[in-house]
């Protein structure tokens, strides 16, 4: 099976996490971390910096690795390193997504997660807990 290697930002504001909808491809509508695939000769942290650059048109500030995400797709592996960011400078305008939320860690469930990032969502309450 393929492996696809992505990184997805969790970025967080005010004890607030940015969740957005994906508009495009086989999981359309689905809610995710943005964020994208590490292209050749990047490391994790370059690549989700410059994908928020691309998606989102926004800076972020890359403060840890929260997790990696091992997860099995039908058609392939996703291995997905997902940071804590925050926002450095830029309004989040929606370049690839259809819709985006502010969500607390009361709401985190509110949503219909992809199965990937469906896993994050204790963790990053813990990590909102703690912070």
């Amino acid at each position: 099976m393929k492996t696809i290697k992505v990184v997805a930002a969790i970025i967080i504001d005010n004890g607030k996490v940015f969740a957005t909808q994906r508009g495009y491809g086989e999981f359309k509508d689905g809610w995710e971390f943005p964020g994208g695939k590490i292209e050749e000769g990047e490391t994790a942290r370059e690549a989700i910096v410059r994908e928020i650059r691309e998606e989102l048109d926004t800076e972020i500030q890359v403060e840890e690795l929260l997790d990696t995400v091992e997860y099995d797709y039908p058609k392939f592996h996703l291995s997905m390193d997902c940071f804590i960011c925050t926002v450095k400078s830029g309004d989040l305008v929606l370049k690839e997504h259809e819709a985006a939320k502010w969500l607390t860690k009361e709401t985190l469930g509110s949503v219909e997660w992809l199965p990937a990032d469906e896993g994050l969502i204790e963790k990053i309450r813990e990590y909102i807990q703690k912070n």
